[in-house]
């Protein structure tokens, strides 16, 4: 739980596993989140529902506010080159817009990536702002970058120590519905 410094009403956020009835919340709150957003292809609360009916979301998580979700981070399995096993990535990742800058989405970082410590992984990747993302453990990259990936936005994070040496892609999915 996180209580946020605010001078307004303070943030108290829970982060879980999501159930099936916050789907359509996270649908929502996803489009919100990326509305307008010029890094944004639209459809990443398509992506979301993609790898949940690919079975390909081995995180699913929320963050919640007194029963609402205000917060949401998936984790699917990535694919090394080198045919390493233990590799995921991290994304989309959203937060309601009049929730941003309270600490919702380190919460939920945080979390995915103890979650992924616990399952001895080797490490997470993800595309997005090279000046938020290093504050959580990622390094970017871009020389391990897949080919069709944006190299400049490309970071991993190890989580067994282990310096990665391979290409590391987003699952199939991804590329299906064109967001990474």
């Amino acid at each position: 739980m996180r209580v946020a410094d605010q001078s307004t009403s303070p943030l108290r956020s829970v982060v879980r596993h999501e159930n099936r009835s916050d789907i359509d919340a996270i649908y929502r709150l996803t489009q919100r989140a990326f509305a307008g957003k010029p890094y944004s292809g639209g459809d990443e609360q398509d992506l979301i529902n993609a790898l949940r009916d690919d079975g390909a979301l081995t995180l699913s998580l929320v963050a919640e506010d007194c029963g609402v979700v205000v917060g949401y981070a998936a984790i699917s399995p990535a694919l090394a080159a080198d045919g390493t096993n233990g590799w995921y990535a991290l994304g989309p990742i959203a937060v309601d817009p009049a929730r941003q800058r309270r600490g919702i989405g380190g919460d939920l970082i945080n979390d995915s990536m103890n979650r992924l410590i616990a399952l001895q992984a080797r490490g997470c990747i993800v595309l997005g702002d090279t000046g938020y993302y290093p504050r959580h453990g990622f390094v970017p990259r871009p020389d391990l970058a897949p080919k069709d990936q944006p190299a400049q936005h490309y970071m991993i994070r190890s989580l067994n120590g282990e310096t990665p040496q391979t290409v590391v892609a987003f699952h199939p999915t991804f590329q299906m519905t064109g967001t990474a």
